[in-house]
């Protein structure tokens, strides 16, 4: 009698042909059965990263960050749920456990290129927080990776799975607000230090080259590394990037955009006075205009635009953000949707979806498409700010026209030795 082949089992007894193929052998949780237990290691275990970790906590196997207090207390947690927890400081030796089905990107956005895509050459499906990428060369390369090696990218835009954000986008898609003709965007200011401190050398626990990896050599500085990243280009956008991100996506989404994106981009902006503390914007107001006409003004900390998404037509408006929707005139939304309207994807669990998604093997609610053509408009707005320029966009070659200088500013120089690819 046959004595029934468990898929740990299965892939030790693969291990010796995984040199046949052109990626490491990977067999989908799909192929033994619903109820096993999906796999999981977890890359970058900061704030944001120990959420998702909570969240796919009975999945967690392995956690990784390159700061060591970050990765003691990340495997504390999971063990602590009940599971044996590898610690790494390296995530590419995290990638080589054959037992890992997916993990879940957390680090700065300067990583989320890299580990995606030596991720999916791995054959591990990937959650990717947002914003997926730091340029949009490398937005396009994280999509062709997940399709030529069959990955299921989840983007952590987890506002496309509130039932809110879903009802803002279905009402504007069938049309309650008649023909859309603006969009706003409002996000916040950036949370900034306040006060500058001096380089200094990188505490013990933190692997400060390892941190850098592919952004340029800097001296360490407190106030740029860990929450701070997010206000230096080296690592992030700002709130672009960040709140913008978010809303943007739902702005996307209710425009029915989600594979395209504006035809120009301009705006104005101002800054903090001293960049050590802050470089990105410190108000600003994009505007994105599509080949339809329909404008999209981002505006940070601009005093006639709310924050989060509000989409205006010729027939009311309705402005949506976390836990709160509102219409104008107000019968708009006490009219239901009915069975024969437009219902778009509906997910009630980020994480949840992306688990299914392993499983069924179809793309998630925010797939990696999705998530690189928003990253696309943040980073649109934000080379236009930098530039002080109009920019002309063309969505379907992802070119910048017209501007060999601002077509420059698509990708980025790695440090060596790291490469894009």
């Amino acid at each position: 009698m046959n004595t029934p082949l468990s898929r740990r089992r299965f892939l030790q007894a693969s291990a010796g042909a995984s040199t046949l193929f052109a990626v490491p052998y990977f067999v989908p949780a799909r192929a033994f059965g619903a109820n096993e237990r999906i796999i999981t290691g977890h890359i970058g275990v900061g704030p944001q990263g120990k959420v998702n970790l909570k969240a796919l906590l009975k999945n967690a196997a392995a956690v990784c960050d390159v700061d060591k207090s970050r990765a003691a207390e990340a495997a504390k947690m999971v063990m602590d749920g009940g599971n044996q927890c590898e610690v790494f400081g390296d995530y590419r030796k995290l990638l080589d456990r054959k037992d890992i089905d997916a993990v879940v990107v957390c680090t700065p956005d300067h990583w989320h290129a890299l580990a995606t895509i030596h991720a999916c050459q791995a054959g591990k499906d990937v959650y990717c927080e947002k914003p997926l990428s730091l340029t949009i060369a490398e937005g396009r390369k994280m999509v062709e990776a997940a399709r030529a090696n069959k990955r299921v990218v989840q983007t952590g835009s987890q506002q496309r799975s509130d039932a809110k954000f879903r009802q803002a986008c279905e009402y504007v898609r069938n049309g309650r607000l008649g023909m859309i003709k603006e969009v706003l965007v409002g996000i916040p200011d950036p949370n900034h230090p306040k006060m500058a401190v001096p380089d200094s050398d990188p505490p013990s626990e933190l692997d400060y080259e390892m941190w850098l990896g592919p952004a340029p050599q800097r001296p360490y500085n407190t106030n740029r590394v860990h929450y701070n990243f997010r206000f230096f280009w080296d690592y992030s956008g700002g709130q672009m990037t960040n709140f913008g991100a978010h809303h943007i996506d739902i702005a996307q989404w209710g425009l029915g955009m989600d594979t395209s994106g504006p035809v120009s981009s301009e705006g104005t902006a101002t800054y903090v006075p001293d960049r050590s503390i802050c470089e990105v914007t410190r108000t600003c107001r994009v505007t994105h205009t599509y080949a339809s006409g329909v404008k999209m003004v981002v505006g940070q900390e601009q005093k006639d635009i709310r924050e989060g998404v509000t989409f205006i037509g010729d027939k009311g408006r309705l402005w949506v953000a976390r836990g709160k929707i509102e219409s104008d005139p107000v019968d708009i939304l006490k009219v239901p949707l009915t069975d024969t309207d437009t219902r778009l994807y509906a997910s009630e669990n980020h994480h949840a979806d992306f688990l299914n998604c392993i499983k069924s093997r179809k793309p998630p609610v925010a797939d990696v498409e999705i998530g690189h053509r928003t990253a696309t408009i943040c980073h649109l707005g934000n080379i236009a700010l930098r530039l002080g320029r109009k920019l002309t966009w063309d969505p379907a070659t992802e070119q910048i026209t017209g501007d060999a200088e601002a077509a420059k500013w698509l990708s980025r120089t790695y440090r060596a030795p790291w490469k894009l690819g």
